[in-house]
């Protein structure tokens, strides 16, 4: 009898050792961000895959998607697309870009004026004061260019592009306290 309860309590032990470990961050590493994602709202992904900076932080997803797709994947995760306060905070996504793809590409950030033209906003909800557009930008081409693009051209600058066009995105979570 005492023998069949320890086998009972090693099955359950072992049972437990295996999903801890098909749970855990290491066993995710290898795939891809956006495979993270249930591992992330349950908490296990850690926040070192994320970039701190000026107090918010960012993460590069080199899937692509289209505009909204990419906001509503944002918001999946607790998330927007970023927004961009100033020229600094700019590079910095500039570098986190080119860290991860190994090169410039364009990339689909916060910025959007679907609800009136010229009339741009941030997804998260923060001031629309600082830019980058590149020069004649944003001229909302054939009337179809509604959000924003980020790393355009050789000046890696912003441009206004169709929202349908697939591109990685950055997504940002503002910080709320010290386990925000």
């Amino acid at each position: 009898m005492m023998a069949m309860m320890k086998l009972a309590v090693l099955v359950l032990v072992c049972a437990a050792v295996a999903q801890t470990r098909a749970d855990a961050p290491e066993a995710a590493s290898s795939e891809s961000a956006e495979d993270n994602v249930v591992l992330e709202k349950k908490g296990l992904i850690s926040r070192a895959l994320w970039t701190f900076f000026g107090g918010r932080r960012f993460r590069y997803f080199s899937s692509p998607k289209t505009w909204d797709e990419a906001e509503n994947f944002c918001r999946s995760i607790g998330a927007n697309l970023a927004s961009v306060k100033n020229s600094l905070e700019n590079t910095k996504l500039l570098s986190l870009i080119n860290q991860q793809k190994a090169n410039y590409t364009p990339t689909w950030i916060g910025g959007s004026d679907a609800q009136k033209n010229g009339v741009w906003f941030w997804s998260d909800g923060s001031n629309y004061q600082y830019t980058n557009w590149c020069p004649n930008e944003p001229n909302n081409h054939n009337g179809q260019q509604k959000c924003l693009q980020m790393n355009f051209s050789d000046r890696r600058c912003w441009d206004d592009a169709e929202c349908w066009i697939h591109r990685p995105f950055i997504c940002l979570k503002k910080s709320s306290g010290i386990l925000g």
